[in-house]
């Protein structure tokens, strides 16, 4: 799945958004992906819009907190992804509703240790799905490897 993410950041990200789900989807099959990954993909995607309400709550706005894993996070994500989120959100790059948005993408995946090169993508989806400018040292930062090579 993380492979077509990765098509669809370089075929799309400069457009600012996403075309729809039927779009991708002839598209992501035109450029030789299986039906099988691109329909987890698409379902991946569409989390954004039935996300659970965190992202748009007045009681993050500005939260200052300290983030307590839960068990299944700890799972789902290494340590040293975990310590990026927190330097992301420490360098005000991203907000305590967009680590929750992270966060609950990263458990979307049903995928054990989630590590750094993943949560750099799944970042750079969030803040692009919500339309949100990025600077070109933090898009530098996101995109410091070439997703394409082998895990």
């Amino acid at each position: 799945m993380f492979d077509i993410l990765v098509y669809l950041v370089e075929s799309y990200f400069h457009n600012g958004q996403l075309p729809d789900a039927e779009t991708i989807s002839k598209r992501l099959s035109a450029a030789g992906f299986e039906d099988d990954d691109i329909s987890e993909a698409l379902s991946w995607l569409s989390g954004f819009d039935q996300s659970s309400g965190l992202a748009r709550d007045a009681a993050f706005v500005h939260s200052r907190g300290f983030r307590i894993y839960a068990d299944e996070e700890l799972a789902n994500l290494t340590a040293e992804a975990r310590g990026f989120i927190l330097f992301l959100e420490d360098s005000d790059i991203i907000s305590a509703q967009q680590r929750e948005l992270i966060i609950e993408r990263v458990l979307a995946l049903a995928e054990p240790g989630v590590d750094l090169e993943k949560i750099k993508l799944i970042v750079l989806m969030v803040l692009w799905n919500q339309q949100q400018a990025v600077d070109s040292l933090v898009l530098e930062l996101l995109a410091s490897r070439d997703f394409s090579s082998p895990q």
